[in-house]
């Protein structure tokens, strides 16, 4: 058993397809957990969460016998509570956020770093940590580190959609950081274009910019396509398997990636750990939410 620190959001979500159908659960950084959880490994999760979600919290995780909860604060209320549309006509997904959560306050992370053997921070929100305090960790940890950029680059706006922005300081977030995670719209957005999305030749361009500030392996999710896995030595796209049913990708890329870092911390090659990363978020995408995931994967 690995101790895997997961640092970001809880989430209240509620999505909605074209066709309809909806779904209403818990979300966020709590994908990652259940996987890992499920995994058997132990999770120290450091994260605010609204007292609106306490109780749902409790109940949600109160089976997941490695889950410690002592870096889960519960502060004054709702929560994160978030509205995803999904719709053909678009590129990525529709999201409006709703009273959002203080960021997080390093300190419970800083103490208990020398302890975690792998480190993981994904940006639910993008409210979930300052950048100097984020360095902080990035500076004192001596476990290898996994960064999900996902929401760092949405607008930092409540009530109203919000929209893909640029973040060309990107490498001020990323430094520090061993595995580097984003999918082809972030990616858009860390090169300074967010209206549309990077060639091969710009993700490769960004793929080397990381390395030259100390970044392993990068990940760039490619939706149906796959996951394109690049290190200093090669790069390969890892292909997805066909889904036979899509009920929710919500979570999907939370599946890859927290497969994935469970064998890279039992020291399996990035490549054959991203695969089997990839196979089972193909698994994840005909279940709907947290626990289902959970139950899914659970050993």
């Amino acid at each position: 058993m690995s101790k895997f620190g997961l640092i970001g959001t809880v989430t209240s979500d509620d999505i909605t397809y074209d066709s309809g159908r909806q779904y209403k659960g818990l979300g966020g950084i709590l994908y990652q957990a259940a996987v890992l959880c499920g995994l058997g490994e132990e999770v120290f999760l450091y994260a605010n969460c609204g007292y609106g979600l306490q109780t749902e919290v409790k109940n949600l995780t109160g089976g997941w016998t490695t889950f410690r909860r002592s870096g889960l604060n519960f502060v004054a209320g709702r929560g994160n509570r978030v509205f995803l549309r999904y719709s053909a006509q678009a590129k990525e997904r529709e999201e409006i956020l709703e009273s959002p959560v203080p960021p997080l306050d390093p300190a419970g992370v800083l103490g208990e770093l020398p302890r975690l053997d792998m480190l993981l921070m994904v940006f639910n929100s993008g409210f979930d940590i300052t950048l100097p305090d984020w360095r902080r960790i990035t500076e004192t940890a001596k476990c290898p580190i996994w960064l999900d950029i996902h929401s760092l680059v949405l607008a930092k706006k409540l009530y109203e959609p919000r929209e893909y922005v640029s973040l060309l300081g990107w490498r001020d977030w990323a430094r520090g950081v061993d595995y580097l995670q984003a999918n082809r719209q972030e990616v858009a957005s860390l090169l300074g274009h967010p209206d549309h999305w990077p060639d091969e030749s710009e993700i490769f361009g960004f793929i080397k910019e990381a390395f030259a500030i100390g970044v392993k392996a990068v990940f760039v999710t490619m939706g149906k396509k796959g996951v394109l896995v690049s290190t200093l030595k090669e790069s390969r796209l890892v292909p997805a398997p066909e889904a036979r049913e899509v009920v929710d990708t919500t979570g999907c890329g939370d599946v890859f990636c927290a497969k994935t870092l469970q064998l890279l911390a039992r020291d399996v090659p990035v490549f054959e750990a991203a695969a089997a990363g990839v196979e089972l978020a193909s698994r994840a995408v005909v279940l709907a939410g947290v626990q289902e995931t959970f139950e899914l994967i659970r050993i």
